[in-house]
């Protein structure tokens, strides 16, 4: 069997990897798949947020150009500072504003105000 080619990778790393037995290349690989798999997790959350803190903006100057009282300021309905506004359909055709945010292992949410207000 011929020795395998290496990556494209810089020298530091590849050094270090020829010299290693086995048995803890074979941890390596495994731990570089998993560590793979959450940089790609990691990256995905972080569009995802990105993509609700922009959402959140538009919802806020939306909350906001109101002419009724409606606060976007999260301490005025107890929601944790890292909660942004989104909106949910829970009928079709209902829409309303509401806080998220993640706590732990699940969302939570709390009730803001209707999408469109009756008039």
């Amino acid at each position: 069997m011929d020795e395998p080619s290496p990556p494209d990778l810089p020298q530091y790393v590849l050094k270090g990897v020829d010299t290693q037995s086995p048995e803890d290349l074979l941890a390596l690989a495994e731990y570089a798949e998993k560590l793979a798999a959450w940089k790609r997790f990691q990256g995905q959350e972080d569009t995802r947020k990105r993509r609700e803190q922009s959402r959140h903006k538009e919802h806020k100057k939306d909350l906001e150009e109101r002419d009724e009282e409606v606060s976007t300021d999260p301490e005025a309905y107890d929601v944790p500072p890292s909660a942004y506004i989104t909106v949910k359909e829970p009928k079709p055709g209902y829409e309303y504003y509401y806080w998220q945010w993640r706590e732990d292992d699940t969302w939570k949410n709390e009730y803001i105000a209707p999408v469109n207000p009756k008039q």
